[in-house]
């Protein structure tokens, strides 16, 4: 338990930082996503690379979300996915309807604009561990009420 407390912590000051030096003049808002996403992308590679190392290969698209699903978010969230949809043409849509890292700021509406800067490490997170198992994907998020969320997961073919 004190493992997520401390993942909670340094999401909130990584978040918090980045904001805090672009506001000083030290980059721009626009940066700030990249940067955190970018984070999150190598994280994912890493933990996926660490999870997978002892299951079989998967045998399709499909397997591998629901992995991402169950097991990896798991592992990340202490929870599954709530649900996931597919339209089986590349989109899948991810929905957790008490995302831990919008439960602290979920007390009110006026929190809602800033949700955005509180999931792009987790987009990053999704594309990082799917690239390393071979899936080129664009993640996005989107809040509609708090602490609900989903992540749109568009998968790129090559």
């Amino acid at each position: 338990m004190a493992d997520e407390a401390l993942f909670l912590l340094l999401h909130g000051e990584m978040v918090a930082g980045l904001y805090r030096a672009a506001e000083q003049g030290e980059g721009e808002n626009g940066r700030c996503t990249t940067k955190l996403e970018s984070m999150g992308f190598r994280v994912g590679q890493g933990l996926i690379e660490r999870f997978t190392k002892d299951t079989a290969r998967f045998k399709d698209e499909l397997d591998i979300m629901k992995f991402i699903c169950k097991d990896f978010w798991t592992t990340v969230f202490k929870k599954q996915i709530d649900n996931l949809r597919t339209n089986h043409q590349g989109i899948y849509v991810l929905q957790d309807n008490k995302f831990r890292l919008l439960i602290q700021m979920s007390a009110g509406k006026q929190y809602l604009e800033h949700a955005p800067k509180y999931l792009a490490f987790t987009c990053g997170l999704i594309r990082g561990g799917l690239s390393n198992l071979g899936i080129k994907s664009i993640v996005t998020a989107e809040v509609s009420s708090m602490p609900a969320c989903k992540f749109q997961v568009m998968i790129q073919k090559m």
